[in-house]
């Protein structure tokens, strides 16, 4: 590789950067050093949506795409060759665009703060349903905002103004001049970056990846930023080296193979949770309420896997669908089951120059039940108490196989052993939804903290198997959460 400064779209035009730390993320970039003072700090752990900006780059059909993501956990050098627009890059006093304009006639801002990061949430929003010929529903527009939180309007007026947003006229950006750039970036070698003594590598293709890795075992991976973010802003940790595996395409694919899908490490949350859910539509809770839309366009479902956390909400979904991880060092790979990779609390089986380079999950026949369910305190953008996916495969009313995945509920995510035991073999009844949440303090012994008492923790999953026993059987689905739309309504 050969060292050369970060090079990105913003402002109308190309911009250099080689002279800040590879850390440097995008926010503090944006006020410090390039007098963009709209995007303000609030959580600085992508949490509260007002350093919002929007992330443009070319897709595999040359066509731009534009995601709305947190400038707060974003490094500085994951937008070399891509585009960057804040809103400076809307309309002025002059002209606002519709998001804005919508805004103010629907008296969305009240202090301000929040606004700007509202406006970008919105300015995606209705960029991408222009450019796909459609208008989102009220709740679309309240799924779009759940990583936007406000604290003094309540979100009536601004879910208003996205609905007015599209009234008049179509009136969206200029891509002419952001693709004609990005498509010049895209001739440049890969982005190779020292600075201060730490050096950020981007590398494209999974040889030199595999090669980089084995050369700097110890170095730091970064795929979304979206946890290790928090490790600089938060915990002020020193990164060292770090490897990047944003730019590498192949590690970005999700395509049908072995029946079923291959999701590279690399695939963007949003995408990766949109392919699952059209196999198995009983994800979308869980889609909609892993984090949020700029935390899920950001981070990787293969980072969340690689993470380990307990309460990562990837894991127990692949779990029960049945997954395999691929782990790979240098040319060689090697294939688990993903529930074999976890060990003990944040301990995985993964070898020195090891990386993820993909899961493989089977799609599921059609004698197969699925129930998923996420709990916690807040509807929107939360960390799981617990989180649950259960699979029954059922033959004539018996259960031939079960898959119940649990996160939350011990240090890693595991399965129910007991509690799938107590319902294999036996009639699909109410009866044996019972045994099984009987048989599942056999299996856990919860941790009480700060999310749920252990004693909530079991009753809580003990209560999914009802759920589970009258989602299967037809009946209605008790609702627990009221959505966003109907608060604010």
């Amino acid at each position: 590789m050969n060292t050369r400064p970060i090079r990105f779209f913003h402002r109308g035009g190309v911009v250099e950067v080689g002279n800040l730390p590879p850390t440097t993320t995008v926010l503090q970039y944006l006020r410090e050093h390039a007098a963009c003072t709209g995007t303000k700090e609030g959580c600085a752990e992508g949490d509260c949506g007002a350093c919002t900006v929007i992330q443009g780059e070319l897709g595999a059909d040359g066509q731009l795409e534009l995601r709305n993501v947190n400038a707060c956990t974003q490094f500085l050098p994951t937008l070399d060759g891509r585009a960057l627009l804040t809103v400076e890059d809307l309309g002025g006093p002059e002209q606002l665009n519709p998001a804005q304009q919508a805004l103010v006639t629907c008296h969305g801002s009240q202090c301000g703060f929040c606004t700007p990061g509202f406006v970008m949430s919105l300015t995606a929003c209705y960029e991408t349903h222009q450019a796909a010929g459609t208008q989102p529903t009220r709740q679309q527009l309240a799924d779009a905002l759940a990583g936007n939180l406000c604290r003094c309007t309540g979100y009536r007026p601004i879910l208003d103004a996205g609905e007015q947003m599209f009234d008049g006229p179509a009136r969206c950006l200029d891509r002419a001049p952001i693709m004609a750039a990005l498509n010049v970036l895209a001739a440049d070698v890969p982005l190779d970056y020292s600075q201060g003594g730490a050096r950020f590598h981007a590398p494209q293709s999974i040889p030199d990846l595999a090669l980089l890795r084995e050369t700097y075992p110890h170095a730091t991976l970064l795929a979304g930023s979206t946890d290790v973010g928090l490790w600089v802003n938060k915990q002020f940790r020193d990164l060292g080296d770090v490897i990047y595996t944003g730019r590498v395409t192949a590690l970005r694919e999700i395509r049908q193979e072995d029946g079923g899908l291959w999701i590279g490490a690399a695939a963007s949350l949003e995408e990766s949770w949109a392919a699952l859910t059209a196999a198995v539509p009983r994800l979308r809770e869980l889609w909609l309420r892993f984090a949020s839309p700029p935390v899920r366009h950001a981070g990787t479902l293969g980072g969340n896997i690689a993470n380990g956390s307990p309460i990562g909400d990837g894991a127990p979904a692949l779990i029960a669908l049945g997954a395999d991880i691929l782990l790979r060092r240098g040319a060689t790979q090697r294939r688990l089951k993903l529930q074999d990779f976890y060990l003990d609390y944040m301990k995985k089986d993964l070898q020195p120059g090891e990386f993820v380079e993909a899961m493989h999950v089977p799609l599921p026949s059609a004698d197969w039940r699925f129930s998923a369910h996420k709990i916690a305190k807040r509807h929107d953008s939360d960390i799981s108490a617990v989180c649950a996916v259960l699979g029954l495969r059922l033959d004539a009313g018996v259960v031939q196989e079960a898959r119940f995945a649990f996160g939350g509920m011990a240090a890693i995510v595991k399965r129910a052993a007991a509690a799938e035991a107590a319902v294999v073999g036996q009639p699909w009844t109410e009866a044996a939804a019972k045994a099984a949440a009987a048989a599942l303090a056999q299996d856990f012994k919860p941790m009480t903290d700060m999310r749920a008492s252990a004693d909530y923790r079991l009753k809580v999953a003990q209560n999914l198997f009802t759920k589970l026993w009258l989602e299967t059987t037809g009946a209605v689905p008790i609702g627990i959460w009221p959505s966003m739309q109907e608060v604010a309504a």
